[in-house]
């Protein structure tokens, strides 16, 4: 184990923290700035959509995929998570024609989702691509190539997803929240898909 560090600069600290975060807000400020028809077409195609919203990923992108899907099944468009690596194991099974597929892949490479991106192809439903590279492999395989990238990470060794992972997952619930809005789902509805928690209390009294 590496020894405790005794002597922390608090300054030094806080401006480490200022910097993540100045450029992750770049990152979402760059992909509003780059909206276009593409954007309106998939928030289309989601409320079209005959079947469900599949969201799918690996590694830090499958915990953003995760959590997109919970967003928008929150918000009135029936959603869920398949893992890839499962999803060449069986899951894929789980996909329909109807559907409309979102993955998530900052290279656009992944090799998981490659493969499972092929079976959604030939399966027939409709693919949306969020990657940081317009000319992956998985964007040129999709209907859909939306960029949800970030020009760097924000972490010191420019490695870790951060930059990118935010980008992606602040870019998932602006459409969320798109389709949400265009479909008129209002407190009512929300409140129907929360009656637990804390939140679930303030809305029944709101409504009281």
């Amino acid at each position: 184990m590496k020894d405790k560090i005794t002597s922390i600069d608090k300054k030094e600290v806080l401006e480490q923290i200022k910097a993540v975060l100045e450029i992750e807000a770049e990152s979402i400020s760059y992909l509003a700035s780059k909206l276009d028809d593409v954007h309106f077409e998939v928030v289309k195609e989601i409320i079209n959509c005959n079947g469900r919203l599949i969201l799918s990923g690996i590694g830090k992108a499958g915990h953003i995929a995760k959590k997109l899907a919970a967003t928008f099944a929150s918000l009135g468009t029936p959603a869920f998570f398949v893992h890839p690596a499962e999803a060449v194991h069986g899951d894929s099974g789980m996909v329909t024609p109807d559907d409309v597929v979102i993955f998530i892949s900052n290279s656009g490479e992944t090799a998981e989702v490659l493969n499972f991106i092929y079976i959604v192809k030939k399966i027939g439903s409709t693919i949306v691509s969020m990657t940081g590279n317009h000319q992956s492999t998985i964007a040129k395989n999709s209907n859909y190539s939306l960029y949800a990238g970030a020009a760097r990470e924000a972490d010191h060794l420019n490695l870790a997803p951060t930059s990118s992972s935010t980008a992606a997952l602040a870019l998932g619930d602006a459409l969320a929240v798109a389709v949400s809005r265009t479909r008129g789902f209002d407190s009512r509805d929300f409140k129907f898909y929360h009656p637990g928690g804390s939140l679930g209390e303030k809305l029944k009294k709101s409504f009281e």
